[in-house]
This record gives C-alpha cells, sequence and structure tokens, in this order.
C-alpha cells in the first residue's frame, strides 16, 4: 500500500486529499502538491476508516490537539472515554492518547472506540510502563520490545504518533556540557529514554533504527511526529544547547522521513518567552522543509499555573501568527493535576480561539466572519449575532442570567448604550468602506 505521501508524489488526488480541499476552500490539486512536498500531512491510518479526515499544515486553519490519558494515581477509563468525546464536541481536530496507568492496551482501544477524532499517542510511555511492571526497572526495557508494541499500536488504529527519535548520544553529550538546567527534563518519554541510554551506554534504539521506525509508520500510513523529548520545562532553558541539538536532528530526520515515503511532522516546545516564539518556528521551517510544526503550548511564563491554559493560549497565539500548524492544548490541571472533564472543555476552547486569534493575522483574508459578528453586535441582531460566536451557549448563559431592561441593550450598558446611540449617528451605511 502505498502512503499518501507516496500517492501525491505520484500524481494521484486521494479522498482524503480532496476532503481536506473541501474543507479548507482549496483547490484538490494544491492540496496534493503540498501533501507531495510534506509541507501538508494527513493523519488517517486506514485500519480505523471511521476517523474524521484533518489536514495539518501549510496554508490551512491551525488545528488544535487535545491530549487525555490515565496515570498511575487516577485510571478511569469511562473518565477518560468522557474527555475523549468532550474533546470532540468542543471541536479539538486530534486527540492524544497518553496513559500511564493501568491496562494501556485496553484503555487505548476503548478511547479509539469512543470517538471519531485522529486519535495519536507516545509508544515509549507504554514501553517502558511494561518494562517497568515486568522487571521492576524501566531501563531492564527491550527495544525489540518497543518495536513490537509500536506495531501493536499502530495496528489498533493510531495516526500518528510522538516518537523519540531526536534523542542521541550527540544531543545528551550537549546537555553534559552544558552541565546545567533551570527546569530539568519534562518529557516523560524523552527522560526514560535518557535513563535507558545512559545506563545502558547504547545509542536511542529509535535513532539508530530510524528507518525501521519509518517502515512501521509507512506500512499504516501513520504520521510520525518527532518528539521533542529535551524541550524547556522551564523558560530561562529556552533554545539552549540541547534542545537545539534535538531540534537540529530532528528536522533532519523529517527530511529523511519524507524521502523514505513517510508523512513527517516535527515537535516544539515547550516553555518559551514570547519574544523567541517567532525565531523557534522560523528555524523549524527553514531547517526541515517546511514540515508542519506542532507545538506544546507553548508556554510564555513559568508562574501561571492554575490559569496555565489562559498563558498556552497567549503562546499559542503567536506561535500561530508565525506558522504553527497544530497546538497541543493546556488545560487548567497543568502543571498541578491530571485534567478533569471541565479542565479539558475549557482546554479546547481557549485553544481554539488562540489558533483563530492567530489564523486571523497570519491569513488577513480570513477576517471577514469577524466583520459579521461586529456588524450583527452593533445593529443589536442578538439572534444572529449568538449563532456567530464561536461559544454561543456561553454567551446565551451569560446573557440570560442578566437579563436587560431593555431587550435591544445588554446590562453593561443599559441606557446608556453606545451602540444604540452610535449607530443612528454614523454605522447604518457601510457601502463606502473599501478594506474588503
Amino acid at each position: 500500500m502505498k502512503t499518501l505521501l507516496e500517492q501525491a508524489k505520484a500524481g494521484i488526488i486521494t479522498p482524503q486529499m480532496t476532503k481536506v480541499a473541501e474543507q479548507e476552500n482549496f483547490a484538490p490539486e494544491t492540496i496534493r502538491e503540498r501533501v507531495a512536498t510534506g509541507e501538508i500531512v494527513i493523519p488517517n491510518n486506514p485500519n480505523r476508516p471511521h476517523q474524521k479526515v484533518c489536514g495539518i499544515g501549510k496554508g490551512l486553519r491551525t488545528k488544535v490537539n487535545a491530549s487525555i490519558g490515565t496515570s498511575s494515581d487516577i485510571c478511569d477509563i469511562e473518565l477518560e472515554k468522557r474527555k475523549a468525546r468532550i474533546a470532540e464536541q468542543e471541536g479539538a481536530d486530534t486527540l492524544m492518547e497518553l496513559s500511564t496507568g493501568g491496562d494501556l492496551d485496553l484503555v487505548r482501544r476503548e478511547v479509539m472506540a469512543a470517538c471519531n477524532l485522529p486519535i495519536g499517542n507516545v509508544p515509549l510511555y507504554q514501553a517502558f510502563h511494561d518494562a517497568a511492571k515486568k522487571h521492576k526497572d524501566p531501563n531492564k526495557l527491550d527495544p525489540e520490545y518497543l518495536f513490537e508494541l509500536i506495531e501493536r499500536q499502530l495496528n489498533d488504529g493510531m495516526s500518528f504518533m510522538a516518537i523519540h527519535c531526536g534523542i542521541n548520544r550527540f544531543s545528551i553529550e550537549r546537555l553534559r556540557k552544558q552541565g546545567y538546567r533551570y527546569g530539568g527534563l519534562v518529557s516523560k518519554g524523552g527522560t526514560f529514554m535518557v535513563s535507558w541510554m545512559e545506563h545502558h551506554n547504547k545509542e536511542n534504539p529509535l535513532y539508530e533504527q530510524f528507518d525501521r521506525v519509518c517502515e512501521l509508520m509507512k506500512k499504516y500510513d501513520a504520521v510520525l511526529s518527532l518528539g521533542n523529548g529535551i524541550r524547556a520545562g522551564a523558560i530561562h532553558d529556552s533554545h539552549d544547547r540541547a534542545q537545539m541539538a534535538e531540534m537540529i536532528i530532528n528536522c533532519e530526520l523529517a527530511e529523511i522521513g519524507r524521502n523514505l515515503g513517510c508523512q513527517m511532522m516535527v515537535e516544539g516546545p515547550g516553555h518559551i518567552p514570547l519574544d523567541e516564539i517567532e525565531a523557534n518556528i522560523i528555524l523549524e521551517k527553514r531547517m526541515s522543509g517546511n514540515a508542519p510544526y506542532y507545538v506544546l503550548g507553548p508556554l510564555p511564563i513559568d508562574s501561571g499555573a492554575g490559569y496555565d491554559h489562559v498563558t498556552a493560549a497567549i503562546g499559542a497565539a503567536s506561535a500561530t501568527r508565525y506558522g504553527a500548524d497544530l497546538i497541543c492544548y493546556i488545560t487548567p490541571a497543568e502543571h498541578l493535576a491530571l485534567p478533569n472533564e471541565d479542565d479539558v472543555r475549557e482546554g479546547v476552547r481557549v485553544t481554539r480561539l488562540a489558533a483563530r486569534i492567530g489564523d486571523i493575522a497570519k491569513y488577513p483574508e480570513r477576517r471577514n466572519h469577524e466583520k459579521m459578528v461586529a456588524l450583527s453586535r452593533r445593529d443589536m441582531r442578538w439572534d444572529e449575532h449568538m449563532d456567530l460566536l464561536m461559544f454561543p451557549d456561553k454567551a446565551r448563559q451569560i446573557r440570560a442570567d442578566r437579563t436587560p431592561g431593555d431587550s435591544q441593550t445588554c446590562t453593561m450598558c443599559g441606557d446608556f448604550c453606545a451602540m444604540q446611540r452610535g449607530s443612528a449617528l454614523f454605522s447604518q451605511d457601510i457601502s463606502n468602506d473599501k478594506r474588503g
């Protein structure tokens, strides 16, 4: 079976490419061309035919990923299924199943059956979980078991995987010579892989046998997302030598993977100051040949716990503006606890807002909807206005809770409504607007 990338290179427009073109208002040929160059990926494991089609990459609406999963403290499969359904209902484009507690095969399969989003994961989580359970020591992981596990998860229908191929002896040496880190290592998969390599004094098998990883991904036409295992967990670590070494390697691997016929995506930070986000994205795009960029947040401060969904939204809007293609949401529970259902809902909503803010800056031609919102607000066409909002249910609830005396106004201004007076004075005729 040829992958979507290989078919695109052969000039074939697949049903998935046609669907993305319809969703994004592009010509199918444009989508095919960008899939062929690796600038767009479409997670679409054929073992899960009911999943929604989602294009990620150049020129497309910036997508939002929601992450769920059990932990060693909280393992409730029904809760995870509800969280998956909430993520889909709230408009997430993809889902990552990141469980580390309980029967991980069962959790994964139950979650995959509970929603229709393309689903990804981090195979190192289960690999080290299983090694710890079997041997009482995650460093006793057998690399052959890791490859067997990747295929098992792909066979279940995983459409993309964050695989930590860019951690190697060179990147670890940069960390060692650097000698410090304010935030330490924060990637679970990355940390356990570094520990395994140091314990055995061996190279990362995912890097050493990268062609084997790509062959497995190609077999199921899944997107290989090159994991950011040495990402900064504090803004003072942003763009240190260790992180940059891994980023360079991942960008090289993205090119190698594409040449092997595998759909590729690169993962980014992490914690990063706002003024460094643009440079980070420029570097990834140039070094990877414009591979789709999947950023985790990013969080531009470290002190926002409890409101890190807001912190991350500020970073995400900026990252989207400068070219990020997929944003992993952050919930209010980040750095504090396992997210619950309300956290998932809030995380998806806030991240969708951030992506929308970034997209209308990145693509000014997409601002027309905002004009329609403004006009309906100006003219106090409340029903129409509510229907145009991203979250009409929330807006209607707030308005209903504080009903105004005059149904045309709201309780913010009441008798002093600027819209009523201003519309009568200046706002009726927009025929002279030349701004589009």
